[in-house]
């Protein structure tokens, strides 16, 4: 009876015999061995990596699914791919099996990759999404409340100053008017010549509030 070395030098050059010139099988070393599915560019294409351990082929070879090239490959799709090995493996223990269990993904490819996107998920407009959303800031908005404060040049703010008691405050009358200059603007000459000016002159103060 032959050993587990014996059977994979053997297994080993079928292998290479087999797949020759087929360039989705690779061999990556005495043990390790790979077979590509799908085209190239697919999103559902796939890799599946094999490698014997010491008392293969008594044992199941351990079945590599994440590599590199898988990077695109959903998770319960990698998973239903591995549990379709490992159950096809129980059935050839003893025997050489890394031809029969790559070339069974074969005749089920198309079951095991139905769940697998043909191309890559679309990525939302980020106008749509949250990219759009707009964040309140309380402080700007009440930033952009507050009345705009008149600057003034320091010749403004003396005439300003002036005008008050400086308190603060202006002083009294600064809202009435020269009611003689006023009426000699608006007014005509009574009977005897005398015009609205001269008659207020003689008969009332010259400044009155407007607000009397």
């Amino acid at each position: 009876m032959s050993t587990p070395l014996e059977q994979q030098t053997d297994e080993r050059e079928a292998l290479q015999s087999i797949y020759e010139g087929d360039t989705n099988f690779k061999e990556i070393d005495s043990v390790t061995f790979q077979y590509k599915y799908g085209e190239e560019d697919s999103y559902k294409s796939f890799l599946v990596e094999l490698k014997w351990g010491e008392n293969y082929p008594d044992e199941a070879p351990t079945i590599n699914m994440n590599t590199f090239y898988n990077r695109n490959l959903l998770p319960a799709v990698k998973e239903e791919i591995q549990n379709a090995l490992n159950a096809e493996a129980t059935q050839w223990l003893g025997c050489g099996m890394t031809y029969t269990l790559f070339e069974s993904l074969k005749d089920n490819l198309e079951q095991l990759t139905a769940a697998q996107p043909k191309s890559a998920p679309t990525i939302a407009s980020v106008d749509d999404g949250v990219g759009a959303l707009k964040i309140s800031d309380p402080d700007s908005d009440a930033k952009k409340k507050e009345p705009k404060k008149e600057h003034l040049t320091k010749a403004q703010k003396r005439r300003q100053w002036e005008r008050t008691d400086h308190k603060g405050d202006r002083e009294r009358g600064w809202d009435w008017v020269d009611l003689v200059k006023h009426l000699s603007q608006t007014g005509g000459k009574n009977d005897d010549g005398q015009t609205a000016a001269e008659i207020a002159a003689s008969n009332a103060p010259a400044l009155h509030p407007l607000n009397n």
